[in-house]
């Protein structure tokens, strides 16, 4: 199984628009950060996890050519903004058209229907992203082509729900702030940990670093990484040096072998 994180920004991305802070104006490319992205790899199947704005220039950047289906966190835009794009996914091998599945709870599939509602019309224009939503209940593990994904349910703040995937030895965690009750215990036995953590301060609707580490120690993963960094995590060559031994922060492009 091959994870590569496709973007490691928060939902405005890194650089800001118009921050000129350190972070922002580094030439370090680890400080360059998309909307927070992964793909798997695993068993011939290529799935994706969130479609951001971004989702274009990810796709293009890891040159991907086939897409077996998406998954879906939750329903904000900086994790769905880009799912008009997967038309190109189903025209690739035109005439045959191929749809692209997504996985999502009932919220957020609520909120693709009214978000693109032009490709689920009753008489669709020529072009149109053909999608096949599934629902999952975000707690019962699912089948994607053979592929085993266990859901992980957890609070986004007091008003949003988000969903983390785990497939065999790997598991997902993005803009959580708390896990729901029992969850933990579908993270055991992992060996590599992907997990939000905005910045060294707290926030009220995503994991600090000291709260991602708090997972991370009752977890106990071979090795953990962080995503959905803001600017505010600082440079990434001094603040990787403030973390714990087998902790790391995670930079777009990052490939990982499980």
């Amino acid at each position: 199984m091959k994870l590569t994180l496709l973007g490691t920004g928060t939902s405005q991305g890194v650089p800001v628009i118009g921050c000129r802070c350190e972070v922002c104006c580094s030439t370090d490319s680890r400080d360059n950060r998309l909307r927070t992205s992964a793909m798997i790899e695993v068993e011939g199947k290529c799935i994706v996890i969130d479609a951001g704005p971004d989702f274009r220039q990810q796709m293009l950047r890891a040159d991907v050519r086939r897409l077996d289906a998406i998954l879906l966190t939750h329903e904000h835009k900086d994790h769905t903004g880009g799912l008009d794009d997967v038309r190109a996914f189903n025209f690739v091998d035109y005439p045959t058209i191929r749809p692209v599945d997504i996985y999502a709870t009932a919220r957020t599939m609520a909120c693709i229907r009214k978000d693109y509602d032009y490709a689920f019309a009753t008489n669709k224009y020529r072009g149109v992203p053909e999608i096949r939503l599934h629902e999952i209940d975000g707690v019962t593990p699912f089948d994607v082509k053979g592929v085993e994904i266990i859901p992980i349910a957890g609070k986004h703040s007091a008003r949003f729900e988000v969903t983390g995937y785990r497939c065999g030895k790997l598991a997902y965690m993005t803009d959580f702030k708390t896990l729901c009750e029992g969850e933990i215990e579908k993270l055991r036995g992992v060996e590599v940990l992907v997990i939000n953590a905005l910045r060294f301060k707290p926030h009220d609707s995503h994991f600090s670093v000291d709260e991602a580490w708090n997972i991370i120690r009752e977890v106990k993963p071979r090795k953990a990484y962080l995503t959905h960094l803001s600017h505010e995590i600082g440079l990434h060559a001094t603040s990787a040096e403030r973390l714990p031994e087998g902790v790391e922060l995670a930079y777009d492009g990052l490939t990982i072998e499980i």
